[in-house]
């Protein structure tokens, strides 16, 4: 079977027409030769004056106060465009640090989402405690910037001890956990980790390798985005082309991609759908499909 067409000119013209200045501004660094500064310049309007994000730039969260997953948001699209800016991760992990957890990492939602629109899976967890989650995905991202910061330091030692004692978590969790262990710099540990939670990645409740199959679900490439990500061994070297084929098909008559959660917000579902058609093609592109 042949590969399927990605249309990219009509990719950029639903961007034109139903994204974001920044979903439209990473289209253009990533596929038609974009100034990295203007990527740069469209995720720092999302900064707030304590050095993190906010303001719906993780579309889900509505508000304007800083959350993880709007500086993972935000680090993610930095370093997709290799816009990175010493200064906004500077300030991003000052945040980080000062509204940190005893036990290090970063929380799940942060505190000051009541009074603001948000999905209603976005609200703080009981306790506070540190969510593998938010943790798992800044850790990485910053380890494969080569960040060094006492916030990594103790985040990465709690990544650590958590993986460690792991015998059960959800597809979330497990796509973070995948995400700190491509990155961080202990090789060898990340790779008897990836060993020791690989009954976890294969299972049917976490990993669906039919690629047709309907609902909110997890597919090998969510684990394993690209060609050298660890859990790449896990997974048959044609179901991954199976998943790639799907998700090149996947894009739509309009132009773009979508989403397989629920929408509950229409414009929160308009954002991410722009956002999800820039990262589909990129992870096309990675591995070798545009």
């Amino acid at each position: 079977m042949s590969s399927p067409d990605i249309d990219i000119d009509a990719a950029g013209q639903f961007l034109a027409g139903s994204a974001r200045v920044l979903e439209r501004r990473r289209f253009g660094r990533l596929f038609s030769g974009g100034r990295a500064e203007y990527v740069r310049d469209s995720v720092a309007a999302y900064r707030n004056p304590d050095g993190g994000f906010g303001h719906a730039l993780e579309p889900d969260g509505r508000g304007p106060g800083s959350q993880p997953l709007a500086i993972q948001f935000a680090l993610e699209t930095l370093d997709e465009a290799d816009a990175w800016d010493d200064g906004l991760v500077r300030g991003a992990l000052e945040w980080l640090e000062a509204s940190a957890p005893g036990e290090g990492g970063a929380v799940f939602v942060a505190e000051d989402t009541d009074g603001w629109p948000h999905a209603p899976w976005l609200v703080p967890e009981d306790g506070g405690r540190a969510s593998l989650i938010t943790t798992g995905l800044l850790a990485g991202t910053l380890h494969g910037r080569g960040v060094r910061h006492p916030w990594l330091d103790r985040a990465t030692a709690l990544m650590w001890s958590r993986i460690d004692e792991l015998d059960a978590a959800g597809p979330y969790d497990l796509r973070a956990v995948a995400h700190f262990l491509d990155h961080v710099p202990d090789r060898d540990r990340a790779v008897k980790a990836i060993d020791q939670l690989a009954p976890l990645l294969t299972s049917p409740d976490v990993v669906t390798l039919d690629p047709g199959a309907p609902g909110e679900i997890h597919t090998p490439l969510d684990f394993a985005p690209r060609p050298g990500s660890l859990a790449r061994s896990l997974f048959e070297p044609a179901v991954i082309g199976a998943h790639l084929d799907h998700l090149a098909r996947a894009q739509q008559d309009d132009g773009g991609w979508t989403f397989n959660w629920l929408a509950w917000s229409p414009v929160a579902a308009a954002e991410w759908r722009g956002a999800m058609t820039v990262g589909a093609l990129a992870r096309l592109r990675a591995n070798g499909r545009t």
